[in-house]
């Protein structure tokens, strides 16, 4: 790139990791800071970002970043957001709020797409419509809502529900309060998302003048990453919106916090739901702050240490806090994407009365490691996990120059001439390796964790009935300031809450939406991504070959028939997957055995598939797979690795079985509490579905209950387990049982092979029967139609049924049918209107259909705008214009890049369902030429799905109660 008009280079840097060119540009009018990556990724990038260091809990940069995208100068609809999610070809579209720092991303392989996304995003965050119309503001951040003027009053608001749904994770409290117990005199010690406490007490105002305060491209840091012509990209952003505005001073400071005298210590609570013991269900962690984020060695050296010290199986911190007893589940983190990054160890389900012996432990364990030194292997293990997965820069659906734009923030935000110091990393794991053998990572130990003071200790602990203490607290505030409003007043508020409603559910002029800019039909590719799946036999043993340049590496998959054993054996499956390669070996003991994993190979690990016919949806196939990612020298030592493991595990092994026992029941209940949509959707699936129901005892809430009745009944029942686990090594594990899938290029099968050959030789060809063990573990505990009780404020509510077995065939237009409704009537019903953070559907070929909604505060309201989505359809009228936004958004979504794996499993996942590319040509082909008709017609499937009066709700305990009629059993999570 050569100089460009506006703007003066500060730097040029080869990027070899990349195989890119980094440029550090300034803008010369206003000082906008720009960094560009110039490569050959068609996987274009571009992002703007704003210094936004809160002064409050009130959520001001968070409700900021959810409102600029409604509506703008040139785009004066109401949600250019969702029109862009709808008519475009986009990879990525979204916007986030960090503790110090807002960040605006769009990605699109087709250069007219780009190009729109950039010119909305860039007048979105410059000139917004939220100083013209303060509706905005209250839908998206926080409204009193009042329908009468008798009452109640209440809050309601996009952002207020979303927090609400936030704070009502225990993992999120303790990790917030450990933030700010770290930084409570500056920025990071306030919740830049906001708190549903203070949030109310944001005004219109103050929200105006952060805008203007930090929305200024003085502040902004603007990236640009891809094949694409920079000259041109910038002289734009400078013509049409950048030279339009002066230099502005803009104090973004971003304060650092000054050291503490001595250690901080925190109390918090959360609350727990109806009827739960509140027994061991206390959090307690310790915490250090780590130097700063632009030392390039500690940035990787602390990533290092959290696998050498917690995250690394049989890792010493970890095992000495588990043997204590201290803990089910001993989690840690480290947190580089802000200015002063700190390191966190967080023993879960403990009690705080074990609080000094938690910090002796940990503290022992640490001076144990500095006097004694960190075992070199584990060091070694922890690089290389970290620098394959550099290397790899596989980010699965995400494209690579987003995260490459993300991380760089981890430095720019903090010194404006440092944006590549973290992304362009070789130096620093070859400086790393050298200085491990100095008594580096010793001295991190000595100095951060040890003898600095600038630390904390916050525990968290149950409190019975908190959630109804909180709800009760916000309807006093509101009754008090209700009290205080004279009839006048409440009449206006009522006005003013009939005016949001007409508001949002008034039509967007069609010479508004004109304005946004969109593609044709004739911009998307007709045909269909073929698949790559060349059979092969080694041994008797078949293979199947993904043919995709992988720059080396292989990704290998080997799938084990279960489907026989799922009726009996279900979650014990599902267990055993947790044990392969955690457990010692006759060889190895555990933290031995993953260091030799992670010394050669990027991935070693053990999970369930079940996969439908794709004609035949009441057909499937299950297994257990193993996944591996390796280099290609290391491929033969990681199958003696995987030999040793399916051979020699000691699964007799009750003390490290009981820990990863409790420890799985512990993550798996805070994932179905997280994703309460996946949860209530997959829940819900299981009632109608012989799949559904196997696969929710191996994943969702009825896995969970057979870890937790295990767990608490350990000795009763381990002797069964292990019996049950021994039985199905032996009878899982055979040579006829087995097929692989190799992605990897033509040239390089070959040398996989020669590996292969040598594990196939050694697996058992066919066991002799083994015997039926019965276990004493039932899992088929489901009742259909359940509300679960969660001490969350908040719900997922989820409906579902399956057309197809109602006689609706299944159609390609189904898919554009999902699109609209998801950002059209459900959209507008349920997050627009009802305040919902999502709402999610969707009408696979196997019939399962479902609706489903994110951190809502109603539960029967919803339930209701489902019943009306049939009706909706039947009425659907819409110009061209409308129908070709909804086809391009539906394709977008299936046109994502994908990396070489994920083409490799998707060859592989047609080949379970016996899909052809002509199925996927034909569905392609309904998708393009989806007509009115056809949304029409898919009223009668949305009927079938309703008909089978499938519902499971996940939410806070009163609302769940209140609406008992739903249910054919309500319980506790």
């Amino acid at each position: 790139m050569k100089q460009v008009k506006g703007y003066t280079i500060l730097q040029k840097q080869e990027l070899k990791e990349l195989n890119a060119t980094g440029y550090l540009l300034e803008h010369d009018k206003t000082k906008a800071k720009v960094a560009a990556i110039e490569t050959t990724d068609d996987n274009k990038v571009f992002s703007i970002g704003f210094r936004t260091p809160p002064k409050d809990s009130t959520g001001v940069a968070h409700i900021v970043e959810h409102t600029v995208l409604c509506g703008s100068k040139e785009f004066p609809v109401k949600d250019p957001f969702i029109e862009l999610a709808k008519g475009s070809l986009n990879t990525f579209l979204n916007a986030m709020t960090y503790p110090d720092k807002t960040v605006y991303p769009v990605a699109s392989c087709n250069d007219k797409d780009f190009q729109n996304l950039m010119h909305v995003y860039m007048d979105a965050v410059f000139y917004p419509n939220i100083y013209n119309e303060e509706k905005i503001f209250k839908q998206e951040g926080w409204h009193y809502h009042l329908d009468s003027v008798d009452g109640p009053l209440t809050y309601n608001g996009v952002v207020f529900n979303e927090m609400k749904g936030v704070f009502s994770s225990p993992e999120q409290l303790i990790e917030r309060k450990i933030q700010q117990s770290l930084y409570p005199d500056t920025g990071y010690g306030f919740e830049s998302g906001g708190d549903p406490v203070d949030i109310p007490d944001l005004t219109y105002q103050d929200y105006l003048d952060f805008h203007s305060k930090y929305y200024h491209p003085s502040n902004s840091y603007i990236y640009l990453y891809g094949d694409m012509d920079l000259e041109e990209k910038l002289t734009w952003m400078d013509e049409k919106y950048l030279s339009h505005f002066d230099y502005l001073k803009v104090d973004s400071e971003i304060k650092q916090q000054k050291a503490f005298a001595e250690p901080a210590e925190v109390e918090a609570f959360y609350s727990l739901a109806e009827g739960e013991s509140d027994t061991d269900k206390s959090y307690i962690s310790y915490n250090a702050v780590t130097g700063n984020s632009l030392d390039r060695d500690l940035y990787i050296a602390f990533q290092v240490l959290n696998y050498v010290l917690i995250q690394g199986v049989g890792a010493p911190v970890k095992q000495a806090l588990v043997d204590a007893g201290i803990g089910s589940e001993i989690i840690s983190f480290f947190e580089e994407s802000i200015c002063q990054p700190f390191f966190s160890i967080i023993a879960k389900n403990t009690e705080v009365s074990k609080k000094e012996e938690f910090v002796k432990i940990i503290r022992g364990e640490l001076e144990k490691l500095v006097k004694e030194g960190i075992n070199k292997d584990s060091l070694n293990a922890g690089l290389n996990a970290l620098e394959f997965r550099y290397r790899e820069a596989d980010f699965g659906s995400y494209p690579k120059g987003l995260m490459y734009g993300l991380q760089m923030f981890d430095s720019w935000l903090y010194d404006s001439e440092k944006p590549f110091i973290h992304i362009s990393a070789n130096d620093t794991f070859k400086r790393l390796r050298e200085k491990m053998e100095e008594g580096y990572f010793e001295s991190l130990i000595q100095t951060y964790l040890l003898d600095n003071t600038h630390r904390s200790v916050v525990t968290a602990a149950p409190k019975m009935g908190l959630t109804a203490e909180q709800d009760r607290a916000e309807a006093e505030k509101c009754q008090r300031y209700f009290d205080t409003l004279s009839r006048e007043e409440k009449e206006n508020l009522v006005r003013e809450t009939e005016e949001l409603t007409r508001y949002q559910e008034e039509p967007t002029p069609k010479e508004d939406l004109e304005k946004i800019p969109l593609l044709s039909r004739e911009d998307i590719g007709k045909k269909a991504l073929p698949f790559s799946n060349m059979e092969k036999d080694v041994k008797g043993t078949k293979v199947l070959h993904h043919d995709y340049f992988t720059n080396g590496i292989y990704y290998i998959d080997l799938y084990f028939d279960i489907k026989p054993l799922l009726s009996e054996y279900a979650p014990y499956i599902s267990l055993l997957t947790s044990l392969i390669g955690c457990v010692d070996t006759d060889v190895h003991d555990k933290l031995a055995f993953s260091n030799e994993i992670l010394q050669n190979a990027g991935d070693f690990t053990f999970d369930t598939l079940l996969s439908r016919k794709y004609k035949q949806p009441k057909e499937y196939k299950a297994f257990m797979i193993f996944r591996t990612k390796v280099f290609e020298e290391k491929t033969e030592k990681v199958f003696e690795l995987l030999d040793e493991a399916l051979k020699t595990s000691h699964l007799d092994d009750e003390k490290r079985l009981k820990e990863i026992v409790s420890e799985n029941a512990s993550a798996l209940y805070m994932r179905l509490i997280s994703a309460g949509h996946s949860t209530a959707v997959n829940r819900a699936l299981s009632y109608g579905s012989q799949m559904g129901k196997y696969d929710e005892a191996m994943n969702g809430i009825s896995y969970y209950r057979f870890l937790k009745q295990l767990n608490d009944n350990f000795d009763e029942y381990k002797d069964n387990t292990i019996a049950i686990l021994k039985m199905l090594m032996q009878e899982i594990f055979t040579k006829d049982k087995m097929m692989a899938g190799i992605t990897c290029a033509k040239d390089a099968y070959e040398g996989f092979e020669k590996a292969f050959v040598n594990f196939v030789e050694k697996i058992p060809e066919k066991l002799e029967e083994t015997g039926n063990i019965k276990p004493q573990i039932s899992f088929d505990d489901r009742q259909q139609n359940e509300g679960f009780k969660t001490a969350g404020q908040v719900q997922y509510v989820a409906r579902s049924g399956n057309f197809v077995d109602r006689g609706v065939p299944y159609h390609g237009s189904y898919r554009v049918v999902r699109a609209m409704l998801s950002y059209g009537f459900l959209w507008n019903e349920v997050r627009v209107k009802g305040g919902a953070y999502g709402v999610m559907c969707g009408f696979p070929s196997s019939g399962d259909g479902y609706f489903v909604s994110y951190r809502d505060p109603k539960l029967a309201e919803t339930n209701e705008t489902y019943k009306k989505v049939a009706e909706y359809l039947r009425s659907y009228d819409a110009e061209e214009r409308e129908m070709t936004k909804s086809i391009i958004g539906t394709i977008s979504a299936i046109d994502t890049p994908l990396t070489p794996r994920t083409k490799g499993s998707r060859s592989m996942g047609a080949y379970f369902s016996d899909m052809k590319v002509e199925d996927v040509q034909r569905e392609r082909d309904e998708i393009l030429s989806t007509s009115v008709e056809n949304i029409r017609r898919a009223a009668d499937m949305v009927d079938a799905i309703l008909a089978d009066g499938r519902i499971c709700v996940l939410g806070n305990e009163e609302k769940v109660k209140e609406n008992a009629e739903l249910f054919g059993c309500i319980e506790t999570l």
